[in-house]
């Protein structure tokens, strides 16, 4: 069985509090925060609400469908994050982790084009992503369980 890390709900408090701090301690506040769903929509929250930010939007990206498989590359899931919105923003972009890095990788370089200046936040970055975040709580090289995916789907009971 692969070892894993287990992030819980207290961790993730003190994880996006954390972040936010950082993010403080640096000087820069950003204009919009761009959660990526649906793990970073957790994060992004928690930071938009520390820093007081409340232009907060949601970009969906597919790329995990299950414990280590992934699609061969992340694909950008409609709607898109309007570019009118970006124009000449710094914008943070948020999501729970950076495995792979490809999917913060897709929404970074996605916004790069429109905004002022992109960072990116994650709760956990592992050490072969092949982007590095400005603001990251943690580093591991192990599967991570967050409080919000831990537990099976909710089904009927009937």
């Amino acid at each position: 069985m692969t070892e894993r890390e287990t992030l819980t709900w207290d961790d993730f408090g003190r994880a996006g509090r954390a972040l936010a701090q950082r993010i403080a301690d640096d000087g820069w506040r950003p204009d919009l925060i761009l959660g990526v769903a649906r793990g970073g929509l957790f994060a992004a929250g928690s930071i938009s609400y520390a820093l007081e930010v409340k232009n907060l939007h949601v970009v969906n990206v597919e790329f995990y469908t299950g414990v280590d498989e992934r699609l061969a590359t992340p694909v950008m899931l409609g709607p898109e994050p309007s570019v009118a919105d970006m124009s000449g923003a710094g914008i943070l972009v948020v999501d729970d982790v950076a495995d792979t890095g490809e999917t913060i990788k897709l929404v970074r370089d996605f916004c790069a084009g429109h905004a002022a200046e992109v960072r990116t936040a994650v709760i956990y970055e592992k050490p072969h992503s092949i982007v590095q975040c400005e603001y990251v709580w943690s580093r591991t090289d192990k599967w991570i369980n967050f409080p919000w995916s831990s537990e099976p789907p909710v089904t009927s009971a009937a």
